[in-house]
C-alpha cells in the first residue's frame, strides 16, 4: 500500500496482518527503483529500517520489490531473527528482468539458509501498459523451487517446513561461517 510521506511522497508500505486480521507490522521499502530509466524515488520516499513480524509462529522479514537485490537487507532480517522471507514485487518486464527476478529470489534463499515467499505481480494482457513478469514461487532453504506460479495468475498453498531450516542450517552451518566481521546486532 502507499501512505503519505513529506514532500508529497509516498511510502511503498508492506503491511503483516495476523490471521484475525490484527496488524502485526510494516516496513516501508528501502532500496527505491532507480534503474532501467525508472526514477522511483520521485514519488516515493524511502523507509530506513527492517522489519520482521511474526505470523503463525514463524518470523518473517519483509522484502519489497527492489530490495531484493541487496543481500546485506536480507542478511539484516536473518540477524534479526527471520525464519522467512516473504518479497513482495512488481517486478517490471524487460530483457533479463524475469531470470533476475528468479535468479535473485533463489540467492537469497541460498544465502541466507531461509525460506523465500517470492510473490511477483502477474500481468494483465487486457490492461494497455500490463507490468509484471508474475513467477510467484516458494523456494526452500536449499534454493530448490518448490512451487513456480508462472506468469499467469495463479493461487497455490505451500508448507512452510521450520524442521528443514534447521537440518538445512546443521548441514549447511554458512550463517556460523561468516569471518569478515561484517555482521549485525
Amino acid at each position: 500500500m502507499f501512505e503519505p510521506a513529506e514532500g508529497g511522497r509516498v511510502y511503498n508500505t508492506a503491511v503483516a496482518l495476523d490471521r484475525t486480521g490484527r496488524l502485526v507490522g510494516a516496513y516501508r521499502k528501502i532500496h527505491l527503483f532507480d534503474s532501467f530509466g525508472a526514477r522511483e524515488s520521485e514519488i516515493v520516499a524511502p523507509g530506513d529500517a527492517p522489519v520482521v513480524v511474526e505470523l503463525a509462529g514463524l518470523r518473517v522479514g519483509l522484502i519489497t520489490c527492489y530490495d531484493i537485490r541487496f543481500p546485506e537487507l536480507a542478511r539484516q532480517l536473518v540477524d534479526q531473527g527471520a525464519d522467512a522471507f516473504a518479497v513482495i514485487a512488481a517486478w517490471g518486464s524487460g530483457p533479463m528482468k524475469e531470470d533476475h527476478w528468479v535468479t535473485l529470489a533463489r540467492a537469497r534463499a541460498i544465502e541466507n539458509t531461509t525460506w523465500t515467499v517470492a510473490v511477483g505481480q502477474a500481468p494483465n494482457p487486457s490492461a494497455r501498459d500490463s507490468f509484471g513478469v508474475g513467477r510467484s514461487m516458494l523456494i526452500d532453504p536449499m534454493g530448490a523451487v518448490r512451487h513456480d506460479l508462472g506468469p499467469g495468475h495463479a493461487v497455490q498453498v505451500g508448507e512452510i517446513d521450520p524442521g528443514l531450516t534447521e537440518s538445512v542450517r546443521r548441514t549447511l552451518p554458512s550463517l556460523e561461517h561468516r569471518r569478515l566481521g561484517i555482521t549485525s546486532s
